[in-house]
């Protein structure tokens, strides 16, 4: 059976009430958008009543008939004055229309999907910080988070980036493995994949986790402002050091926490061991380092993965070498060592003479070798010495003759390093991913942030002897022959090579006492102790 249309007097009926609503609900939007200054003002009027009342009601009877006297006078003299009544006027409708404007509510609490995060955490914490004979326990199965949980905060994504949680007092805060399951929970339950950072209050019983914001990876190779032996090894958090210094990023320029190594006579760690994965970023680091020791000194380097990372440095003022072959390498080690012998003695003739030491035994040396065991694995196979004994004298002589040595090894070789290395670099940087167990190997220390499994190249930590585990980031110093350097970093890095060898005068490397070259540097006979 066929459907029959409406009638037309109910079709266009429907549509034509379907036009009045929406004119008339267009008019009503138009009225309140012009008459919106009326309205609030007419709101504010009613409240500053509602509170002249509220405020009549609190007055005490005895204090009522002043206040009527000084209203009354207020009133008078509005009347009597010059334009008077139109400025009480004008202030009361102001009045008025700033009491009576629409604020945006202030939010004073977690939503529900934030306080539901903060009870699951609440609920996973109570195992650890309770037990059966506290009498009333701060954290028990179905109790509330509010008494333990404060100064929190979400991001965009409702996941924690601030918390303050207080715990019981006999909680065992003084042991690391019981901090370290507190801070793996927190870890786990704030949301995996950030840098977070845990700092123990023992003395109020409170921990407090706070989400660190990524370090910068544009800040390239360049001229910093340090003093003769100060090195930035890279840049950490704000706060974290108590000194800044100008960078320069693309077109701005802005100050930026460094971690500054300082070696010469006067430091505690005058050697420093970088540690990291393929591609972690030790050569960038010692790449930094070479450019910024070619100011004031000389450098000699010795490349163990033989892939030619530091062609760019060879034949530049101030490089003594880059020896990548295992006899170069051991002939350049060999004459390392004699020339800390020979700055030592001379050193010593001059002060016995009431001199001061000569002017090449007080320019510094810098021996960065990359990859040792590399080297060490191969003298062993051809039955010579390891070039790690021949930086014993160095690594022990080297504050005092103005020798720096830097070692850069990988994390499978770690095992090859010898005592003496190990001993004297007391300057410790770890780049790369990697466990807390792999940077308290290296550092003597865990850090107190939490390492995170996908980190750029250069991003580690630096601990600089018995101080502080800072988080770090090394400047972009790639190598500038490198066909996948940007051209903004090939640039900064070709602007920071010295000239070549005879471009711009006579060589620096003279003054050292003789320059290594084609893996035959020069030879000194072994020194003799001075007398006296």
């Amino acid at each position: 059976m066929a459907r029959r249309p409406l009638p037309r007097i109910l079709s266009s009926g429907t549509a034509q009430i379907a036009r009045s609503r929406e004119i008339a609900r267009t008019a009503a939007d138009s009225a309140t958008d012009v008459l919106h200054p009326l309205i609030t003002v007419t709101r504010g009027l009613r409240l500053l009543a509602g509170d002249a009342r509220r405020k009549w009601a609190a007055t005490p009877k005895e204090k009522r008939g002043p206040a009527l006297l000084l209203l009354a006078g207020c009133v008078m003299a509005a009347a009597l004055i010059p334009y008077g009544p139109v400025l009480a006027l004008i202030s009361a409708m102001a009045a008025a229309a700033w009491r009576g404007r629409v604020r945006t509510p202030v939010r004073t609490g977690p939503d529900e999907a934030e306080a539901a995060r903060l009870q699951a955490l609440y609920e996973a914490l109570v195992p650890y910080f309770s037990v059966p004979d506290d009498p009333a326990p701060l954290f028990s199965h179905g109790g509330g988070w509010n008494d333990a949980f404060s100064d929190y905060a979400f991001d965009t994504d409702g996941r924690l980036t601030d918390l303050r949680v207080k715990y019981p007092a006999y909680f065992t805060d003084g042991e690391v493995e019981s901090r370290a399951r507190i801070e793996q929970l927190l870890h786990a339950k704030s949301g995996r994949g950030r840098e977070l950072r845990f700092t123990w209050d023992e003395e109020g019983n409170q921990v407090v986790m706070s989400v660190l914001p990524a370090l910068s990876t544009t800040i390239a190779a360049q001229r910093f402002v340090t003093v003769p032996g100060e090195t930035v090894l890279g840049f950490t958090d704000a706060g974290a050091v108590q000194r800044t210094v100008p960078v320069t990023d693309g077109a701005e320029t802005w100050d930026a926490p460094p971690v500054i190594w300082r070696t010469g006579p006067r430091s505690t760690e005058p050697h420093l061991l970088a540690v990291g994965e393929p591609g972690s970023g030790t050569t960038t680091l010692l790449r930094s380092i070479a450019l910024q020791a070619l100011q004031h000194g000389d450098v000699l380097i010795v490349e163990g993965s033989g892939t030619g990372e530091y062609a760019s440095l060879t034949g530049r003022s101030g490089v003594l070498a880059v020896e990548c072959a295992l006899a170069g390498a051991l002939s350049s080690l060999e004459w390392a060592a004699h020339e800390t012998e020979r700055r030592l003695i001379a050193a010593n003739r001059a002060r016995q003479a009431g001199r001061q030491a000569p002017d090449d035994t007080r320019r510094p040396l810098w021996i960065l070798v990359d990859r040792p065991g590399v080297f060490g694995h191969l003298a062993a196979a051809d039955g010579h010495t390891d070039p790690q004994e021949l930086l014993r004298v160095p690594l022990r002589h080297g504050r005092a003759a103005q020798v720096t040595v830097v070692v850069a090894e990988q994390y499978d070789s770690l095992d090859t390093l010898s005592d003496a290395v190990r001993a004297h670099t007391r300057a410790r940087v770890v780049l790369g991913p990697a466990t807390f167990d792999r940077v308290e190997a290296v550092l003597g220390t865990a850090p107190h942030t939490t390492p995170t499994p996908d980190v750029p190249p250069g991003r580690g930590y630096a601990r600089l002897g018995a101080g502080p585990v800072l988080r770090l980031q090394v400047p972009a110093t790639p190598d500038p022959y490198d066909e996948a350097t940007s051209e903004a970093q090939r640039r900064a890095v070709l602007e920071l090579l010295p000239e070549p060898q005879g471009a711009g005068g006579p060589d620096a490397a003279g003054a050292a006492g003789g320059q290594p070259g084609d893996g035959t540097p020069e030879r000194r006979p072994a020194p003799v102790p001075a007398e006296g």
